[in-house]
């Protein structure tokens, strides 16, 4: 296999009926490196909305167990989009849907997050992949995340990607401001990236989180600003990257998806082992039936995190 006999592959699909294997292809051969990095910054995003990363400080599920948390999300996703079937997709979305139905969650904040996961790859993609993603490619993404969201029974979905980076770059505007939760949640993410790494690296890594975010993100967050150079330096590093693999590196054979590797489950796991441990505790209020309005509509002080709390 060349470098673009994929792509090939990918423009010979419909990117509303074949939807999901392109996002497929996309996530597990093309970019999952990408993929990944790029979702990993969108969280930061989220934390920066004041409804939202006040909520996720309060339940403590991402600074008392930072790596659940992280996996948990991880896993949840990929089974929703990437599960072997259709009846385990299903039950994934169901069993995140019971996890946020906890909580009085705005339809704007489910939206803002959706968006995120809609823009952000796509941002990072045709900035820092080895190719840009072609139009069917950012449409097959968007139906596939539209599609989650109906899901979710999030109203207002933009009908294509430019609504979605529209709405984001709004609401961005709008809501990002300080608050102390959102920053604690900020720095116990940055401190498990760090993690991942040896000692002596830890702490660089951690820090190093904050040379991709944007200098709005990092003025919400109350964060430092990194010297611009060394922005530059690691956009230029990724650049680097991208161009490398698209000229000396061979594409990634089928037997080879990549799917995720979750620390929290070295022995495996069961979709209903996923989410926190007082969502499990509570079984009157995990197993109770939705509520008749979901999500509800914004209230002061009552909107929360669309995130798997």
């Amino acid at each position: 296999m060349r470098r673009f006999d994929r792509l090939k592959t990918i423009l010979a699909l419909d990117p509303e009926q074949d939807c999901d294997e392109i996002y497929r292809l996309l996530s597990q051969y093309e970019f999952p490196w990408d993929f990944t990095r790029s979702l990993e910054l969108a969280l930061f995003r989220t934390y920066a909305v004041p409804t939202i990363g006040r909520l996720l400080d309060r339940t403590g599920e991402f600074t008392r167990c930072t790596q659940k948390r992280y996996d948990d999300t991880v896993l949840v996703l990929y089974e929703i989009l990437l599960g072997d079937s259709a009846r385990d997709r299903e039950q994934a979305l169901d069993h995140l849907n019971q996890i946020h139905w906890r909580y009085r969650i705005s339809n704007e904040d489910y939206l803002y997050t959706l968006a995120t996961f809609v823009v952000m790859p796509v941002r990072w993609i045709n900035e820092f992949g080895w190719r840009r993603l072609h139009r069917n490619e950012i449409h097959a993404l968007t139906r596939v995340w539209s599609r989650m969201g109906e899901g979710m029974r999030i109203e207002g979905i933009p009908d294509t990607y430019e609504d979605f980076a529209r709405l984001l770059d709004d609401y961005e505007r709008e809501r990002f401001a300080f608050d102390e939760g959102g920053k604690r949640v900020a720095e116990s993410t940055m401190s498990l990236f760090g993690s991942w790494f040896p000692r002596p690296l830890s702490s660089t890594v951690s820090d190093a989180t904050r040379l991709l975010m944007d200098p709005h993100l990092l003025d919400a967050l109350r964060l430092p600003r990194p010297p611009q150079f060394a922005r530059g330096a690691v956009k230029l590093a990724l650049k680097a990257r991208g161009q490398l693999l698209r000229l000396g590196s061979p594409p990634r054979p089928d037997s080879r998806p990549v799917t995720p590797r979750a620390a929290t489950y070295p022995g495996g796991y069961r979709i209903h082992d996923l989410g926190p441990a007082s969502f499990h505790r509570k079984s009157a209020r995990r197993d109770a039936p939705p509520p008749m309005s979901c999500p509800v509509s914004a209230e002061p002080e009552a909107a929360t995190s669309p995130q798997l709390s």
